[in-house]
């Protein structure tokens, strides 16, 4: 089968989408779940990550041939591809490793294995076509495409391919240090993160590319009360689990206060042409009407209230190790996105006084400020560029990204790291992101190559072609 043919209208590649498709079923069979932070791969780890760098030498020999390659961590992968130019180098990023799955899928409520890479009516079907190996697969696809047709980068051009970003682990990190220590400054970086997205914004019948130009810090901590503990029989009032469930309580009634971010208003400015008319004439004034604006996305639902506050999710609970046992020690942990704009220092202040209990005990266990706010220049409208390439006439929109990425670590090299996978995502499909019966469709696979073709031959990067 055939990567490319010939289009009579332009003259340029066409993909071949089911021949990208396929691809991305293949290595969807290889369940490349990193191991926890800490631990060593175990046997079936390790065939899966050796399984998958294997299948992706098979499809991709010319870019795995004429890349410079280092090892990150275990399993990561750092490619680099010499240019005319190492002035300004360009970092693609996307990660092989994905969250697992239950061995009870049936039961899960998947309608296919996960893991088998199933293609059926226009879509692949498994855990990682949209986090993350469709988005890998199509940027090698765009870079063993351009080889084959002679193409060179006009600057140097970095790949990395994580194995770790689900755990939250080191591979990214490893990346940054080596690049730093080699001196070398991304003057752009492109990561996961936006889509092309529908069903997202209240009002907006047309599809949207939405860019994140910088992410929401990421904190988690543990509440831990302590107590005797003893027999089930005598249980003192209160108890631990019942201060930390009070404790949890407060939490939960006392948000940070919501603020509408100035990229946010951006990114609602840019989209209210493609509103209906009240509400476009209403975000149009979000300036003037911040409160009322920023009330308005609190009640819109999850997605939207959280591009304008500080989140906390209470993720896991543990309590007593017996059913007749009272608990010595209750904890919880919460997963908090923090906005852009706030300080994980005034988050922890926030936790204390809403708290508001010496009996509970805040413990960090990690992290991360928000992200930087990378520049709308040139950088920006190449993607934009890129993204009217591949998808026509779909408008494109800064916004903060809610959740966090690899990327955010390249954020303390480069002035420049956005975020945005060039596949289309419907609600149902971005509730599938980390859930049940995640797919993409095979018509955005295609268009998702001409993304990355068109990102690394347009004006802004060079077009590089022989």
């Amino acid at each position: 089968m055939r990567l490319f043919g010939r289009s009579k209208s332009t003259g340029t590649g066409v993909v071949n989408a089911e021949l990208v498709a396929d691809h991305l079923a293949q290595l969807l069979r290889f369940p490349t779940v990193a191991p926890d932070r800490g631990e060593e791969p175990d046997e079936a780890c390790a065939a899966a990550f050796e399984g998958l760098h294997a299948k992706l030498r098979e499809f991709y020999p010319l870019a795995f041939a004429a890349a410079e390659i280092d090892r990150v961590g275990d399993y990561g992968l750092l490619l680099r591809f010499a240019g005319a130019s190492a002035e300004e180098p360009v970092l693609l990023m996307a990660h092989q490793d994905v969250v697992p799955t239950s061995a009870d899928w049936e039961a899960e409520g998947w309608p296919h294995d996960p893991f088998a890479g199933v293609i059926e009516d226009g879509r692949v079907y498994g855990r990682g076509t949209l986090d993350d190996k469709g988005a890998l697969v199509v940027m090698m696809e765009a870079l063993e495409s351009l080889l084959i047709q002679g193409w060179e980068p006009a600057r140097d051009l970095y790949v990395l391919m994580g194995a770790d970003e689900e755990k939250y682990g080191t591979n990214a990190l490893d990346a940054t240090e080596l690049l730093r220590e080699r001196g070398v400054v991304p003057h752009l970086v492109l990561d996961e993160g936006g889509a092309v997205a529908a069903e997202v914004f209240p009002g907006i019948k047309k599809d949207v590319a939405v860019v994140g130009v910088s992410e929401k810090g990421l904190m988690s901590v543990e509440l831990i009360v302590d107590d005797a503990g003893g027999h089930a029989s005598t249980p003192p009032i209160p108890s631990a689990p019942t201060v930390l469930a009070q404790a949890l309580l407060n939490v939960d009634a006392n948000q940070m206060p919501a603020v509408l971010h100035e990229v946010s208003r951006e990114t609602f400015v840019t989209l209210a042409p493609y509103m209906p008319f009240l509400v476009g004439r209403m975000v149009k004034g979000a300036s003037r009407l911040r409160k009322t604006f920023t009330n308005l996305l609190l009640k819109q639902g999850p997605e939207t209230a959280a591009m304008v506050r500080t989140t906390f999710a209470i993720t896991q609970l543990e309590g007593s190790p017996g059913m007749n046992v009272l608990a010595t020690r209750a904890k919880a942990t919460l997963n908090i996105r923090v906005a852009v704009g706030v300080t994980t220092d005034e988050v922890l202040e926030h936790l204390t006084t809403a708290i508001a209990d010496e009996r509970v005990a805040i413990q960090v266990l990690e992290r991360n400020e928000p992200s930087p706010v990378s520049p709308r220049d040139e950088r920006f409208d190449a993607i934009g560029a890129a993204v009217e390439n591949a998808y026509p006439g779909t408008p494109v929109a800064p916004y903060i990204m809610l959740a966090a990425s690899d990327g955010r670590h390249l954020a303390t090299l480069s002035p420049a790291v956005y975020r945005f996978s060039p596949l289309r995502m419907d609600k149902a499909q971005r509730a599938a992101v980390h859930g049940i019966d995640e797919n993409v469709e095979v018509a955005s696979l295609g268009r998702g190559v001409e993304f990355y073709r068109s990102l690394l031959t347009g004006k802004a990067l060079g077009p590089g072609l022989k």
